[in-house]
């Protein structure tokens, strides 16, 4: 979750009589406070190089990347996603003659936390623990496909420009081949990452650079929370808050991208995160029909939108059925 500044706080008359309006004055009044961000920072720099303490906020920096604690392993919580990925295949997936995938995407934790004296979890004990309750999907393991500079340094999402490797290797393991050749562009604004306001430390801004190619310009997005079809890219959402969403729009509940150039009939279905926006696009050339959507936290629907399919993120679950 990214942090926003109060700009305002509206005086109604409700407002006033239910408390909201006090709520909302407090809280743009601690953001409008003289000199708050360098407040911060101070802060921050006494916490660790005076106090000597090796976070602040839970989020720590280390050669030049800045990462959130994320510790002990929720078993709690990876029960629940397998269980909801299993209520998906069996309701949706087993009859209709889909071969469904499982991946595993490591935060920068992975290659940072033990490596620097900082608590980590026993990724091999999540892996197994996941697949071992999700035996209807064919895992394909990320782990050996990823460096540390796959990954924003302010941010946790990985580089949709060093993705085009991993997106490869994903669909040979799903039997096909990519051929497509990508046009690296730059988004003319800094890139201010999630971890960099948690961190309230002096870090450069990241470059958010995305992919472009002729079958990215053909195809069509259609979101069915505006009911409008749009591009692979939301440059809108890339001038906002979050430029993050410039991939796919951030956090939809269901999107579509159809390839009018597509080489086969096959349909791509995708249960991700945000974390599956950037490299989704590096992944259309052989399919004529992709459908996103969040991860399953919900009971018996397809529209609640969740950003999550685990309350850690210290791993990030993206399932995948072909059909």
């Amino acid at each position: 979750m990214k942090y926003y500044s109060t700009r305002d706080a509206a005086v109604r008359m409700d407002a006033v009589l239910s408390g909201k309006f006090m709520s909302d004055f407090e809280g743009y009044a601690l953001d409008q406070f003289p000199l708050r961000d360098e407040w911060r920072t101070l802060k921050a720099l006494n916490r660790l190089y005076v106090y000597r303490q090796k976070d602040n906020n839970g989020v720590y920096i280390k050669d030049g990347y800045a990462a959130k604690l994320e510790y002990p392993m929720n078993e709690g919580s990876i029960d629940h996603a397998a269980e909801r990925f299993r209520y998906l295949y069996e309701n949706f997936m087993a009859d209709a003659g889909a071969r469904v995938y499982l991946s595993v995407i490591p935060d920068k934790n992975y290659f940072l936390a033990e490596a620097n004296g900082y608590p980590a979890i026993d990724y091999e004990a999540f892996v197994e623990a996941l697949r071992k309750q999700t035996d209807f999907a064919q895992y394909i393991d990320l782990f050996g496909q990823l460096t540390l500079d796959d990954y924003y340094r302010t941010d946790s999402h990985w580089r949709q420009e060093r993705l085009p490797a991993v997106a490869a290797y994903l669909a040979r393991e799903m039997g096909v081949t990519l051929t497509d050749e990508y046009t690296e562009q730059v988004l003319d604004r800094p890139y201010y990452g999630v971890y960099y306001g948690y961190a309230a430390l002096p870090m450069q801004p990241d470059e958010l650079r995305y992919l472009t190619s002729e079958t990215l310009e053909d195809c069509t997005v259609y979101n069915y929370e505006t009911g409008k079809p749009g591009a692979v890219y939301d440059m809108e959402k890339g001038a906002g808050n979050d430029p993050y969403e410039l991939f796919l729009s951030g956090s939809i509940s269901l999107l579509s991208i159809e390839n009018p150039n597509a080489e086969t009939d096959r349909e791509l279905i995708v249960f991700r995160d945000s974390m599956g926006s950037a490299p989704r696009p590096t992944q259309r050339p052989r399919w004529r029909i992709s459908a996103i959507f969040p991860p399953p936290r919900w009971a018996s629907c397809w529209t609640s939108p969740a950003r999550t399919c685990c309350s850690s993120t210290a791993c990030r679950c993206s399932t995948t059925a072909i059909r």
